[in-house]
């Protein structure tokens, strides 16, 4: 650890995130199943199996453009227990209030998470509030479990990329970060950016149906899909080549990144996943995501390859190809 303290870049999704889960959580705990360190873990239990996950949300608005933090938690938790294969059953729900946090607001929440919950399919089912005092909890912060049933013989991870498999991403990039940062620094646009935030439970499962022999999903949420591809490459041992001109992104986001200084590789997202599946299954898997809630504008975006082992490449439009690194230290703060 290069930090004898918290800081805000642990909650990144970038480099000092990984070393905080690597060398404290994970030595700390030692579970097996937390070693694999996978969106959701994937359990045995009494007569079948379960995938369960957690996540606490903590972002700043709380409204924002096309969302708020009730649908973010929601889909964030869903789309986590989808990425091992199973189907998201059950949630729990559990609330950090501050003194004098409006109820109007809290109602507002609530609602936003029941109508994301009979999206996806999951029902609420147990719950925690603390009010903390004034001045200590910004509002509102939620955290969320979730448990799915996982059929057998489904393995799902990502360790389990190979070369020449083919990298997918179900939409455009950025949508979500950019839509937080221009309410919180005031942007103007000439289109409404909103976020992305979406359960894909849905699309998950076909694209499992057309690509059977799926390797991994996994959704870029925070350090973008530049942090993702990147754990992706170091779980598996190999490396990832991205094609630029493939990458699906909005003008008006490119543009405010390039504004704002922002790599949009890097910038956070809520409601697209990455699919990486063989490439005799990539054209399946594709069609599946096209014709999925939320997958209209996928593609395919890079192939593995076998070294050098942990690394993610760009081919950018120029013609020249660069590293893509991992988000270093803290760009969006409270994205998530």
């Amino acid at each position: 650890m290069h930090a004898d303290r918290i800081l805000l870049a642990h909650g990144s999704g970038g480099t000092m995130m990984k070393e905080l889960i690597d060398q404290v959580f994970v030595e700390g705990f030692s579970e097996e199943a937390l070693k694999r360190l996978d969106d959701a873990a994937s359990l045995p239990f009494p007569g079948s199996r379960i995938a369960m996950s957690t996540d606490s949300y903590v972002v700043h608005p709380l409204f924002f453009p096309g969302g708020d933090i009730g649908r973010l938690a929601v889909c964030g938790t869903v789309n986590d227990v989808a990425t091992s294969g199973a189907t998201p059953m059950y949630l729990s729900v559990g609330f950090i209030l501050e003194e004098g946090f409006p109820i109007a607001d809290l109602k507002r929440i609530l609602v936003s998470m029941r109508e994301a919950a009979r999206e996806a399919g999951v029902h609420i089912v147990t719950g925690d509030t603390k009010v903390v005092e004034k001045g200590h909890g910004d509002g509102c912060f939620i955290n969320t479990a979730g448990v799915g049933v996982l059929p057998e013989g489904v393995d799902l991870s990502g360790s389990n990329c190979k070369p020449g498999d083919k990298v997918l991403l179900s939409g455009t990039l950025g949508d979500h970060g950019i839509a937080i940062v221009s309410i919180r620094e005031g942007l103007e646009f000439s289109t409404n950016i909103e976020t992305d935030a979406a359960p894909l439970n849905v699309l998950i499962s076909n694209v499992r149906a057309a690509a059977p022999d799926a390797r991994c999903f996994r959704d870029p949420t925070r350090g973008g899909l530049a942090s993702t591809l990147n754990e992706l490459a170091d779980a598996s041992g190999v490396s990832i080549t991205v094609n630029e001109k493939s990458v699906p992104v909005k003008d008006q986001v490119r543009g405010a990144s390039e504004m704002l200084g922002y790599d949009v590789f890097q910038v956070a997202n809520e409601g697209k996943m990455v699919a990486v599946v063989p490439p005799e299954q990539a054209e399946a898997a594709l069609a599946a995501m096209k014709a999925s809630p939320y997958g209209e504008e996928a593609a395919i975006i890079g192939e593995v390859a076998e070294s050098p082992a942990g690394k993610v490449y760009v081919y950018t439009s120029f013609g020249a190809t660069r590293i893509m690194d991992m988000l270093v230290g803290e760009q969006l703060p409270r994205i998530c």
